[in-house]
């Protein structure tokens, strides 16, 4: 089974910068998709970035995200991060890793148990 964790987490006065982390339990080289989503209070999981890792590694963003987070990973360390800056109180969300990938035609959709961002004065 594979296992993500998540750690990075905490509160940040606005303006402020966190990096987030995700490890997995095996090589990220072997799923398709690998990144971040985000659950605010009394509102949907959204995507917040993602690596296409079979698509030469490139990499998409949210729109409210864009030029101030940025996904990298260390495949090394099969860890992936979400380096963020500029942050706002819009941005407090429980922070999720994800892994995708099919087998044999089957779907396989991977979580961690999630982050907490906290954005405030």
């Amino acid at each position: 089974q594979v296992q993500l964790v998540e750690s990075g987490g905490g509160l940040v006065q606005p303006g402020g910068s966190l990096r987030l982390s995700c490890a997995a339990s095996e090589s990220i080289s072997s799923f398709s998709i690998i990144g971040w989503y985000r659950q605010a209070p009394g509102k949907g999981r959204e995507p917040v970035a993602i690596i296409l890792i079979t698509r030469g590694g490139s990499a998409n963003y949210a729109d409210s995200v864009k030029d101030r987070f940025t996904i990298s990973r260390d495949n090394a360390k099969n860890t992936v991060y979400l380096q963020m800056s500029s942050l706002k109180p819009g941005d407090t969300a429980v922070y999720y890793c994800n892994a995708y990938r099919q087998q044999l035609g089957a779907p396989y959709s991977y979580w961690g148990q999630g982050t907490q961002v906290t954005v405030s004065s």
